[in-house]
């Protein structure tokens, strides 16, 4: 579509998403009121800025159902992924939301070269995640065959693979490398075993290092996806063929860049805090999203055709929150398990790490008190156990816990460090 008849159908859309979001979702009607703004004052895109930002902490004060703007009767599906607390950000779909999901995933997939001909091997997760779900919607609306395979169970993924032949591949690309390295130990040559062609790989940071690692190892081309549960779940942006930054569907969504610490939006190819606002969705309409990742956007033409901006790949958070096996953690959730536990000290640091299997390591060293450390190591031990426990029920991951004696971590006389994210600097 030509930029200015596609600038003309994101206002129409915008201006009836800002009506229904007035009208029908008070929290946005207590924040355009505190700013004077009314949906009427929406008349060009650059009226955008007028708009209030939707923060993390916004969709975690209305949980669970007060950002919806459709009654539940109307409701057809629920996602939600985790927040900053115990309890998780609720995402409501209508069944139109649910068909605009597929169509978005369906372009992903048709991006690839994927057709009614392919079998999908789908190890995204299903359940509240919207990876499987989203996945699966959008490889049915291109006439392919879905093999829900989901996570784990890597040798018998591996000999799915072979006997049903799969020639798409939707994973997070630390699991992808797994699967690869499975694939070895079991002999499979992919060239010569797997008809396997192409991956569509998200949900966690990746570098072009492992990228390049996947394609070598699975014989395969691999596509980066973006997307987030707030906005619909994965299909906000996908690579063409040409790999040069991801398209993004911007009939379905306005994108910004502002100053993460201002707020001030930015001008074109600046980096900055990506910012979401959403048009299509009936059931959970967002304004202005705060994404935290920090990006570029470039609306220079495309060798594919494609006349939508393009985001780089992300380049960082502008928060704390870390993705690990494309699960949101946040240290805040790690520390309010640790406070709770007796025999330790509030001093702990976390270590997030790529190992040689490709999938993110989490590991958590806290100190133990005076008393904790004179009981002996079998004490020690059993306090590991429990804070392990505790962590794989609140975060859903398992982590390496280990207590350390007393004073062994280093102090800060500003703010403490408490990650250390190694992924980066060992890609």
């Amino acid at each position: 579509m030509p930029r200015p008849k596609l600038e003309e159908l994101q206002l129409q859309r915008l201006q009836a998403t800002v009506q229904r979001c007035y009208t029908k979702v008070p929290a946005y009607q207590e924040k355009m009121d505190a700013l004077g703004v009314k949906p009427e004052d929406i008349k060009s895109l650059k009226d955008i800025t007028k708009l209030p930002f939707t923060t993390k902490n916004d969709l975690r004060d209305n949980y669970p159902f007060k950002m919806f703007a459709e009654p539940i009767a109307k409701i057809v599906r629920m996602h939600a992924s985790s927040g900053t607390t115990g309890k998780p950000i609720v995402v409501g779909y209508t069944a139109n939301d649910i068909n605009s999901w597929s169509e978005l995933m369906a372009r992903v997939y048709t991006s690839g070269g994927v057709t009614n001909a392919d079998i999908v091997h789908n190890s995204y997760g299903y359940g509240l995640f919207t990876g499987g779900m989203g996945a699966h919607y959008g490889a049915e609306r291109v006439g392919a065959v879905v093999i829900p395979v989901s996570g784990g169970l890597t040798k018998r993924q591996v000999m799915l693979w072979q006997d049903f032949g799969a020639t798409v591949l939707m994973a997070t690309p630390s699991y992808a490398l797994v699967l690869a390295e499975q694939a070895k130990e079991m002999g499979v040559d992919p060239p010569r075993d797997l008809k396997l062609k192409v991956g569509f790989f998200g949900a966690e940071p990746w570098t072009m290092e492992m990228k390049r690692e996947i394609e070598e190892k699975l014989n395969i081309e691999a596509f980066d996806i973006y997307g987030l549960t707030e906005m619909m779940g994965p299909g906000v942006s996908f690579e063409c063929p040409y790999h040069d930054g991801l398209h993004i569907s911007e009939d379905h969504f306005i994108v910004e860049t502002v100053d993460p610490d201002t707020g001030e939006s930015l001008p074109l190819g600046s980096l900055g805090e990506m910012v979401l606002t959403s048009l299509t969705k009936e059931a959970f309409p967002v304004l202005r999203y705060r994404t935290r990742d920090r990006t570029i956007i470039d609306r220079s033409s495309c060798a594919c055709g494609r006349t939508t901006a393009r985001m780089k790949r992300i380049t960082g958070r502008t928060d704390d929150m870390l993705i690990i096996r494309g699960v949101n953690v946040f240290p805040s959730q790690i520390e309010s398990v640790i406070l709770t536990i007796k025999g330790l000290e509030p001093q702990y640091v976390i270590v997030v790490d790529r190992g040689a299997s490709y999938m993110d390591d989490l590991e958590v060293l806290v100190e133990c008190t005076h008393e904790l450390h004179a009981q002996g190591d079998e004490a020690m031990k059993k306090v590991q156990e429990h804070i392990g426990a505790e962590l794989q029920q609140v975060l859903g991951l398992n982590a390496r816990i280990k207590v350390v004696a007393p004073k062994t971590l280093l102090r800060s006389e500003g703010k403490a460090k408490r990650v250390v994210d190694l992924r980066e600097h060992n890609n």
